[in-house]
């Protein structure tokens, strides 16, 4: 009867560490399968910022007696450009003389824009606006932009006559590595509206020193004779105040 007993006992507890180890290795499995993968890095999707969609603008050039009070005039008569289709894109002050402004603004239809320019209007704002002297205004269509953020807000806009747009282009992309090792990085190109042969570039200055030198090296009237410049360049060094 006793060893009936104890065979019972026997049989019950090795019942019981049956049990109780399989729901332990069912646990060690469930946690397992659960584990995330350490290893995975996030995948980063590189933002294209050129664009080379032509884009029509307008830009305008005048000094102005006091900026700050020029610039409040300016943002009141932000309703009158839109409804000429015309949109705020860069301010930017002289970098000789700080109340010489430069105005860039993409155009929705360049001959509404050019109308726009000769409306009394607009030259009434003007004067409200402390401008002196005759504004001069330049209609571009932009065929290389980079958006790409910069740490230098220093800009060179230069104005020339070439032979041949195509093969100024060609010459000019040429000369990318030399631009950048004098301190200049392309920002756009263009042309004027009505004439392809009539040059418009935009450069961000990254060093001064290397930069302010090459416009007056022999290097540089070199690139410019071999991609088919005619006459001096006319350029004018601004620092982007506002960017809408």
């Amino acid at each position: 009867m006793k060893q009936s007993r104890l065979a019972s006992m026997l049989l019950y507890a090795a019942i019981a560490f049956f049990f109780t180890s399989c729901s332990g290795g069912g646990e060690k499995a469930n946690s397992d399968s659960t584990k995330v993968d350490s290893t995975k890095t996030a995948v980063t999707t590189k933002v294209n910022t050129i664009i080379t969609t032509p884009q029509n603008m307008m830009v305008a050039k005048h000094k102005v007696s006091d900026f700050a009070k020029w610039k409040a005039s300016y943002d009141q008569h932000d309703s009158m450009r839109l409804v000429n289709g015309i949109h705020s894109y860069v301010i930017g002050r002289g970098a000789q003389d700080s109340n010489m402004v430069f105005v860039a603004v993409k155009v929705d239809d360049m001959a509404k824009a050019k109308a726009f320019a000769k409306d009394p209007s607009l030259k009434k704002a003007m004067q409200q606006g402390g401008v002196t002297g005759m504004p001069s205004f330049a209609f571009v269509t932009m065929t290389f932009q980079d958006t790409a953020a910069i740490s230098s807000d220093l800009r060179s806009r230069t104005t020339f006559t070439v032979k041949d747009w195509d093969s100024w282009q060609k010459a000019f992309k040429e000369g990318e590595q030399e631009r950048k090792e004098n301190g200049i990085t392309v920002r756009a190109f263009g042309h004027d509206a009505d004439d392809e042969k009539k040059v418009v570039l935009v450069t961000a200055v990254m060093d001064t020193t290397k930069a302010y030198a090459y416009y007056k090296s022999d290097m540089l009237k070199k690139r410019r004779a071999a991609s088919g410049v005619v006459g001096e360049p006319e350029r004018f060094l601004y620092r982007v105040v506002q960017r809408y």
